[in-house]
């Protein structure tokens, strides 16, 4: 089919990792039309790495730090494709990932979304990621209730149909990526590979998913709950917003972390999370991160172990 895709690339503080994401692009059996990477208000030397690569297809954009959420919107808005591929700056591809999404596109076409499976690495280990294992359109929100579908560094979207969604929702810190997907497998079907592609580097400096900021956005998960869409789509919002909730909590967010309680206490396929947040919301607040981050500890550590 040949598919022309846009590389979106956000950057933000990630010398050690930017060129070794950038080169993953470029050595793409499927070249991109073009990559386009925002830096986000860096103020180490990501910007000039990028630079330095002096190839006609990477552009980059600078402006001043408005987080992930406004560097993506601005990389899509600069698109000229209809095709965009997200990639964060600390992750990477396998060579064949363009060439499987455009291969995907020819034979499912109509999606809202194309994705492949993908590797978590650790301190130098690879650890598969729990991903679909069967090519071809997925019931979304139900398989998300179990594993995951789409990661933003293995997730390409239409661009014409984000841009009508609005994008991602600006100044939100958690979930943003979520939020997106809920929009956008509720009005188009969504096409998985369990090809692993990808590397999601959790190790990374400065990974964004690890640093706790407050929110500075008029969306929220809780806005997303909606009695008139199917019950499996308000059950996936219900385990994204309590799992934001875990954190907001353990990061003295009492209040914040109520009011997902209060929007999610019907949930019926997340009750342990419901359980989870009320029990951490209920302890001091000095307790709470000390808390939670043994327990992320024990059930990485689980995880790994593949129990």
């Amino acid at each position: 089919m040949n598919a022309e895709i846009t590389v979106v690339i956000p950057l933000y503080n990630k010398e050690r990792e930017i060129a070794r994401t950038l080169r993953s692009v470029l050595e793409q059996s499927y070249p991109p039309r073009e990559i386009i990477v925002v830096d986000d208000g860096s103020t180490d030397r990501s910007a000039e790495i990028v630079e330095s690569f002096r190839a006609p297809s990477i552009r980059l954009i600078r402006q001043p730090n408005r987080g992930v959420s406004a560097a993506r919107n601005r990389a899509i808005g600069e698109a000229r494709t209809e095709w965009v591929a997200l990639l964060d700056g600390d992750d990477r591809w396998e060579p064949g990932y363009l060439q499987a999404i455009d291969r995907l596109i020819d034979r499912y076409p109509g999606c809202g979304a194309y994705a492949t499976s993908f590797h978590v690495e650790n301190d130098g280990r690879l650890t598969p990621g729990d991903t679909p294992q069967r090519e071809g359109i997925v019931d979304f929100f139900a398989e998300s209730l179990r594993r995951y579908v789409l990661i933003p560094s293995a997730a390409t979207l239409r661009r014409d149909l984000v841009r009508s969604l609005g994008g991602f929702p600006e100044g939100m810190r958690m979930g943003e990526d979520q939020y997106l997907w809920t929009r956008v497998a509720r009005c188009a079907p969504v096409c998985f590979s369990p090809e692993r592609l990808v590397v999601y580097t959790r190790s990374a400096s400065n990974r964004s998913a690890s640093i706790f900021r407050p929110e500075q956005s008029r969306h929220t998960l809780e806005e997303l709950y909606d009695p008139a869409a199917p019950e499996v789509s308000n059950e996936y919002v219900a385990r994204a917003a309590l799992g934001k909730a875990l954190i907001v909590s353990s990061r003295g967010g009492t209040a914040e972390a109520a009011r997902t309680i209060a929007v999610f206490r019907h949930t019926r396929r997340n009750r342990f999370a419901l359980r989870k947040v009320r029990l951490l919301n209920a302890l001091p607040a000095s307790w709470r991160r000390p808390l939670l981050d043994a327990y992320n500890r024990l059930a990485w550590a689980l995880a790994k172990k593949g129990l």
